[in-house]
């Protein structure tokens, strides 16, 4: 694995001699460094580099430590400081610590109590930072688990995967339909790189207009736009040394395109109003459930945007092509939602496991997640069995439903309440994939079996993750 990126330290003093022995020192020492002579300029090269570490004077010709201080932390407070004061300032170096430095040190420096400082700082940045991500990830913990299956096209894919992670520069795009678990294959790419103890950030490209997404990932400065009442970072710069991940990039629009591309050839970009170049290094995943080729012949995407994603593709293959991990995906999320709900699901029946292989699963892992959820939640065990399910066949669906309306409106609602939204989402969900099911997943013949018009039927088939799954011709 190549070796993992530098710490980044940035070194404020305004004395010429100071700067110039500690910043050859910090590159002796396998640092990245700096350097920054005011306050001010401490301040604009945070933004730029934000560094791992600030070794910041307290002592400053514009504005003092104390100042930089609280600005940093304003915008950084991950970043850890250690402020440098004369021994006669010691009472404010203390003040500035409860202010959110970490630690401090006097002149004239001892610089091997300044090295301990540095490495006992940054293994206390780290350690928090994984705390953070695991925070961050807990929802995202029991993915890795679901993923993992024995079919030979998902070993291919998880072999792709500890190659690709070996290189943490190089930009993977990830191919499959929806629900087949891209965002896990990415956060895996990203677990075994040299990154992995820096930030994983992701946004869906088809959650935002074109102004609110360019804004989330490139940031922009105060009076950039009606709203912009103060400076945002933007996922770039937020996501530095670490991994970006875009999910349904086809559908960015041409002209953050552009942009996107001129980070990936320089990785440099501007905020949005913004006039100062600012560098980062970010490893650039995407994914898709479009065919993108086809989206460059037909002009909705940039061909040199396309080749420059697709250094490495990776192709997460449907549920319904790797149907030897299917029960054990079933039981995994049948353990898991007997412990949410306290229920007592013990095994899943020869019937149901039958209807389960005769589907054709078209919302893939995430949709089998939401019917054994359905499932356990409503119904009652010990055993799945297949009439719990919502497409085995010869099931009166309207009564099924029927039936589990009234055991909801049969029982007290728990004192720590319900989920009103999911559980008529689920309803809603469960007649649209009947009816997709009726009509061949042709959308035309889908919205008229459930008499919505096919703009709403489009909008909620994209709520629920059901894909956008080709027509069929009428």
């Amino acid at each position: 694995m190549e070796t993992p990126a530098k710490s980044v330290i940035l070194l404020v003093d305004d004395q010429d001699s100071i700067r110039f022995f500690l910043e050859k020192t910090l590159v002796q020492e396998g640092y990245e460094a700096h350097t920054a002579k005011t306050g001010l300029e401490a301040v604009e090269m945070t933004q730029k580099y934000i560094p791992d570490l600030i070794l910041l004077d307290l002592k400053l010709p514009d504005i003092d430590g104390i100042e930089v201080l609280s600005r940093v932390k304003a915008i950084f407070p991950e970043i850890c400081v250690v402020m440098i004061t004369a021994f006669g300032d010691i009472e404010t170096a203390v003040h500035a610590m409860k202010q959110g430095a970490y630690d401090f040190v006097t002149k004239p420096i001892n610089l091997d109590q300044l090295l301990m400082i540095i490495k006992k700082s940054l293994e206390s940045r780290r350690l928090s930072g994984e705390v953070l991500q695991l925070k961050r990830q807990m929802e995202v913990g029991e993915g890795f688990e679901y993923i993992l299956g024995d079919s030979k096209s998902m070993k291919k894919v998880y072999d792709m995967v500890q190659q690709v992670a070996k290189s943490d520069t190089t930009t993977v795009l990830i191919e499959g339909e929806s629900g087949v678990g891209k965002e896990v294959v990415a956060r895996l790419i990203h677990k075994f790189s040299s990154r992995a103890d820096k930030p994983f950030l992701d946004i869906n490209c088809a959650s935002l207009p074109e102004q609110l997404l360019e804004s989330e990932l490139f940031g922009h400065e105060r009076g950039a736009f009606t709203d912009a009442k103060t400076q945002k970072l933007g996922l770039l710069e937020l996501a530095n040394r670490g991994t970006l991940f875009l999910d349904e990039i086809g559908e960015m629009s041409l002209t953050i395109q552009v942009k996107l591309l001129k980070v990936l050839e320089r990785m440099v970009f501007r905020r949005v109003g913004g006039t100062a170049d600012i560098h980062v290094s970010v490893r650039i995943i995407s994914a898709t459930n479009r065919d993108l080729k086809k989206e460059v012949e037909e002009n909705r995407f940039r061909p040199d945007l396309y080749y420059r994603l697709k250094v490495v593709p990776l192709l997460v293959p449907p549920l319904r092509e790797r149907k030897e991990d299917l029960i054990a995906f079933a039981k995994y999320f049948t353990n898991h939602f007997n412990k949410k709900f306290n229920k007592n699901f013990e095994v899943i029946g020869e019937g149901a496991k039958q209807a389960m292989f005769d589907y054709h699963w078209p919302g893939n892992i995430r949709e089998l997640r939401n019917s054994i959820e359905r499932i356990v939640l409503l119904e009652d065990g010990p055993e799945l069995k297949a009439e719990h399910l919502p497409f085995s066949g010869g099931r009166d669906e309207e009564a099924s439903i029927g039936k589990r309306i009234d055991q909801i409106l049969s029982r007290p609602i728990p004192e720590d309440g319900i989920d009103f939204e999911k559980i008529v989402g689920d309803l809603e969900r469960e007649m649209i994939v009947k009816a997709s099911d009726q009509a061949k997943w042709n959308q035309s013949l889908t919205s008229r079996l459930l008499n919505l018009k096919r703009d709403k039927l489009r909008y909620r088939m994209k709520t629920y993750n059901l894909g956008d799954e080709e027509e069929t011709a009428q």
